[in-house]
């Protein structure tokens, strides 16, 4: 007869973190654990880019393009880059998708395991604190090429506000004012929204303020895809408020993204922003 109980150290109390829990049971499930081979191995695998943050009064907004490039080649068209973490906050990978990916999904886990046994959530700096940790496991990997630079934000119950924290592939974490971006298209992004970006803006404005930044990203960088019109393929937006996260459905995107590009045919460089 097959015996088909947990091991005991399943039903043993103990850490509240999944990924310690998976570390001491099953640690070869880890993305970081993975063997690769000697050299530098960013080259073979694909890459997500631009993602981008804005805080409103209300909440955070967080967008992602669809491009995943694996050097000079576009290796997916509609990828998605943008998750949320748990019901008040959401986290955009950028650097190796497939492992961006994996460790998104490990603190997803992290999150709700905790939510289990301890009966509350974390606050939103130890959610912060959590992906940092799991980002820092990986530094071997992204000594290699392999680096996972992901943008984290969420609604800070207590505070009542929205955040943005960005990371370092040592897992340094560092918290943003207002808006933030990281990716290969993050320089041209972020140039986007210091010039559109106010303290006031509505969460539809706030949610047109990344799109625009993503067109001007895509505009200079070759690997953030802009809005795909021919392929109806648009960017992922995610936003989180005091009532919860929402992913914006894709024909909300597709009509804020056709407003852009219409205001663009007229002027390609983008809205104008007050010189005081």
């Amino acid at each position: 007869m097959v015996d088909s109980r947990l091991p005991a150290s399943y039903m043993m109390p103990g850490t509240s973190s999944f990924a310690d829990f998976l570390a001491g049971q099953a640690p070869d499930l880890l993305p970081a654990r993975r063997t690769v081979p000697q050299g530098h191995a960013g080259d073979l695998v694909p890459h997500g880019t631009t993602i981008v943050a804005a805080t409103f009064p209300g909440g955070v907004v967080m967008a992602g393009d669809r491009r995943a490039t694996m050097g000079n080649i576009i290796a997916q068209r509609d990828i998605e880059k943008v998750f949320p973490a748990d019901e008040y906050s959401c986290v955009g990978i950028a650097g190796s998708a497939g492992l961006a990916v994996e460790l998104v999904r490990l603190f997803q886990t992290e999150l709700e395991h905790y939510e289990k046994i301890e009966g509350m959530t974390l606050s939103l700096d130890g959610k912060a604190n959590r992906l940092a940790g799991l980002i820092r496991s990986n530094l071997g990997m992204a000594m290699q090429g392999l680096a996972v630079v992901p943008l984290f934000a969420g609604y800070d119950l207590a505070a009542g506000q929205g955040r943005i924290f960005s990371y370092d592939v040592t897992g340094g974490r560092y918290e943003e004012t207002a808006f933030y971006s990281v990716g290969s298209g993050s320089l041209f992004a972020r140039g986007s929204l210091k010039k559109l970006y106010r303290d006031d803006l509505s969460e539809d404005d706030c949610v047109t303020a990344v799109v625009q930044a993503l067109y001007d990203a895509a505009d200079d960088d070759s690997a953030t895809g802009g809005p795909d019109l021919t392929r109806r393929i648009f960017p992922v937006v995610q936003v989180v408020t005091a009532e919860g996260g929402r992913r914006f459905a894709d024909s909300e995107v597709a009509q804020i993204a056709d407003a852009v590009i219409a205001g663009r045919m007229n002027r390609p460089d983008g809205p104008a922003a007050a010189l005081t």
